[in-house]
């Protein structure tokens, strides 16, 4: 770990509100394949902390937001938990957790500034609340994304209603047939896919969006067009 892996680890201790008491989970946490050898880099590094943390996270947001918004339709909850567990929010998070200087990662990945990675640092970021959760509960890790998360909610101004709704209500509107979407790509391990999913409306150019089931690539590739065609302003205003 960068620096001082004692102070490190307590400086993350007193963000996350525990100190561990196994600590070998929140070291794994932090530890890329890139920085253990080839025997051991399948099983001791971040990866299966950050599939359990995003179940986690996943679990914590979506009862969070339902809770918030008792009259919000399903599509509007989608919306908002999808902005909320998205990987750049994630990211942010990592960046304030200082969770960058923790990593433990090997020498080419550190040079290829893996660090300030996005993606990196959000895997991180699910993996240590994997570990938060393996080690202390379901409590102390929904306190801590309570603390993270809900100030990020209650901020949001994006858009809150279904985009698939929204579009097709728009080109029916138009007279147009009802849009088509259809899976491009999905990629990934099996625990953790990523679908591409293109959408056609006639007369346009074909939307394109990305997310960790069909539904929600389906809902970024409506709102694709509904951006690029003016329904929706980029402030989601």
């Amino acid at each position: 770990m960068a620096r001082d892996n004692a102070t490190s680890l307590k400086r993350l201790e007193r963000e996350l509100g525990h100190e561990f008491s196994d600590r070998s989970l929140i070291i794994r946490a932090l530890t890329h394949a890139s920085a253990l050898p080839s025997a051991r880099s399948a099983t001791e590094n971040y990866e299966r902390l950050e599939f359990l943390g995003d179940r986690v996270l996943g679990l914590a947001v979506a009862d969070m937001v339902f809770q918030t918004y008792p009259k919000a339709e399903e599509g509007e909850l989608a919306r908002r938990l999808n902005h909320l567990v998205k990987r750049e929010t994630c990211a942010e998070v990592a960046a304030e957790m200082g969770l960058g200087e923790m990593m433990v990662i090997g020498e080419s990945e550190a040079q290829s500034g893996g660090r300030s990675k996005v993606a990196l640092l959000a895997d991180m970021c699910e993996s240590v609340l994997g570990a938060l959760y393996r080690d202390a509960g379901w409590e102390a890790a929904r306190r801590f994304i309570d603390n993270h998360w809900r100030g990020r909610m209650l901020a949001w101004s994006g858009n809150q209603r279904d985009a698939k709704t929204t579009l097709q209500e728009w080109v029916q509107g138009k007279g147009l047939a009802t849009p088509n979407y259809k899976i491009a790509e999905r990629s990934g391990p099996d625990h953790a896919p990523l679908f591409t999913v293109t959408v056609a409306v006639d007369g346009m150019d074909n939307g394109s969006g990305t997310g960790p089931s069909k539904r929600l690539a389906e809902q970024a590739a409506a709102e694709e067009v509904l951006r690029r065609e003016g329904v929706w302003s980029e402030s989601g205003k």
